[in-house]
């Protein structure tokens, strides 16, 4: 085996964040968040992300989506999100039981969808009236679950149609460092039309950890509460924001998204060179989407981990610790 391909979530820690959980393990601090280290990160995070902001840590990205999705949901309202959105797809309906309320989901163009879209899904869901759900939630993933990224012009696109319709939009940010480094933009610029983000972790060289953050602070009336139902308060909470400190300082988040994206652009450059691989979708982050003959999968899949994504396409991602060898050596196997 080369090389692990499957997962960001398959990679180790950010050698920074190890260090910083060794230097937080020393003596007793005020726990459930009172602790200096957790006001450090609070302070460094809302100025990476240029507004006034209401920060909650949490264990993992389905608690952080499901938890924002009840914060501010009651069951007589619904959710429109991607066809592809994890909300949706990959976490065992979990915003869904939490909150009682209706998900509508809208087909996409390479994991994105569009404000006419939502204005139409909209449309449609409220014209019964008192016999059909409120729309209250629009649910964007950046990046994409393929890998993609809106533009800041998509995204306040995609805000000014929430605005007109009386709803929030929130935004699974759990690759969002990527998306920003593919942007070539700063996290600040990318959060200015965003009411709830899921601040991503683990995915980017945390242990665990991430992050409820309330732009609109009034949607987070309760959630000290809320985040303690749901079983995500963190009695010892410095080793969360110990982590989320050591993510924004130095810019440490750009740094691992950005190796990250370029060895995805390195492995996509070089698998498409081979006459029976082909691009699925354009490769902006560190996703990789490519379809090819089964039979030919199946001879890399025995030496090089991923996974399939549908009939004939293949997923292959890149972490902050990927390296050009180990991407050279995938590459070297098709010749």
């Amino acid at each position: 085996m080369i090389k692990n391909f499957c997962s960001d979530n398959g990679s180790g820690v950010s050698p920074e964040v190890m260090q910083a959980l060794v230097e937080v393990n020393t003596g007793h601090m005020p726990s459930y968040g009172n602790d200096a280290v957790t006001l450090e990160a609070d302070e460094l995070i809302k100025s990476a992300l240029g507004r006034d902001c209401d920060i909650f840590y949490v264990y993992n990205g389905t608690a952080a989506n499901t938890l924002a999705c009840k914060a501010v949901l009651r069951s007589i309202d619904s959710i429109i999100c991607p066809d592809s959105a994890h909300i949706f797809t990959h976490e065992v309906g979990a915003p869904a039981n939490a909150t009682g309320s209706k998900i509508i989901t809208l087909p996409t163009v390479h994991g994105k969808i569009t404000p006419e879209q939502i204005k139409e899904a909209h449309q449609k869901e409220t014209y019964w009236g008192a016999h059909a759900t409120r729309p209250k939630l629009v649910s964007i993933s950046q990046s994409t679950e393929w890998g993609t990224v809106y533009t800041l012009n998509e995204l306040k696109a995609i805000k000014t149609v929430c605005e007109a319709l009386g709803m929030l939009l929130h935004v699974d940010g759990c690759r969002i460092y990527n998306a920003a480094v593919s942007l070539q933009c700063s996290l600040a610029e990318m959060c200015q039309h965003i009411d709830i983000l899921s601040l991503g972790g683990t995915k980017n060289g945390l242990m665990f950890g991430e992050a409820v953050v309330f732009f609109n602070q009034e949607a987070a009336d309760g959630f000290l509460h809320l985040r303690k139902q749901g079983l995500q308060l963190h009695s010892k909470m410095r080793f969360i924001s110990a982590q989320m400190k050591t993510l924004f300082t130095d810019q440490l988040w750009y740094k691992n998204a950005e190796q990250a994206n370029q060895m995805a652009a390195k492995l996509a450059e070089g698998l498409v060179k081979h006459a029976d691989i082909a691009q699925y979708c354009p490769v902006q982050t560190n996703q990789v989407f490519v379809t090819m003959p089964d039979e030919l999968a199946k001879q890399l899949m025995a030496k090089v981990g991923f996974f399939p994504n549908g009939p004939e396409c293949y997923r292959l991602v890149t972490s902050f610790d990927t390296t050009e060898e180990e991407v050279d050596g995938v590459l070297g196997l098709l010749k």
